[in-house]
């Protein structure tokens, strides 16, 4: 149990409504590497010299903190910890739009989350631009792809974390429907930000996605972080 703003918060965390567009990308492993470095963490290779990183931009519509917007950037990193997945999504940054999920994602989690001015248009090619003091810092345009049939169910993953030079990691439940997928299909835009730069040397206002993903309804759950090290 946390509490938060007065509000006391119980575990796990339970997202029952959202809905998420997302890209992914082949970046350069030893630029993505010194990106993450302050974490401690490694990123995944699943290629010689590439790792992956994702955008993504979230309605929270119905759960636990609220109604909010979200944008996140993370990238595939090795597991770590005994008997723990061998592949994780460590979050770089996470620009959020409401101040108690600032604050309970922080506190509970170690996540790195800012408020920022966040709107996402669902309609036609799904589109969300990140504002930070009046300036554009990153937007997101992904066009849906095809449907894509209903999987096994639950999918756990492992989302590490890392503020105030403490890292940890944070067993993730995720349950979708109503997925669409395609090759490609994604715009970035880049301003003068420093999350901004660091996208920029990996490329991502360049390259090519590796895939574009929509999900109409997605359910969650978070579990309390875990303290490595």
């Amino acid at each position: 149990m946390h509490e938060i703003q007065g509000r006391q918060i119980a575990m796990p965390v339970e997202i029952r409504k959202a809905r998420v567009a997302s890209a992914m990308w082949a970046v350069p492993a030893r630029t993505a590497q010194s990106v993450i470095g302050y974490s401690g963490l490694r990123v995944l290779r699943p290629a010689p010299g590439l790792a992956v990183c994702t955008l993504a931009f979230i309605e929270y519509i119905d759960g636990d903190l609220g109604p909010y917007h979200e944008f996140a950037v993370a990238f595939l990193v090795e597991g770590e910890g005994e008997g723990v997945s061998p592949v994780g999504a460590f979050i770089h940054w996470l620009p959020v739009d409401g101040g108690f999920t600032l604050e309970a994602g922080r506190t509970i989690w170690g996540f790195p989350k800012v408020i920022t001015h966040l709107p996402i248009d669902w309609t036609g090619p799904q589109r969300a631009a990140v504002h930070e003091k009046g300036a554009l810092a990153v937007s997101l345009q992904v066009k849906p792809g095809l449907p894509v049939p209903a999987g096994a169910g639950s999918t756990t993953v492992d989302a590490y974390s890392c503020i105030d030079g403490a890292t940890r990691r944070t067993p993730w439940v995720m349950n979708p429907s109503g997925v669409r997928m395609r090759p490609g299909g994604a715009t970035v835009l880049l301003g003068p930000h420093p999350v901004a730069e660091d996208l920029r040397r990996l490329g991502l206002d360049r390259l090519p996605a590796l895939t574009t993903t929509t999900v109409s309804h997605l359910r969650m759950t978070f579990e309390d972080a875990v303290p490595l090290g």
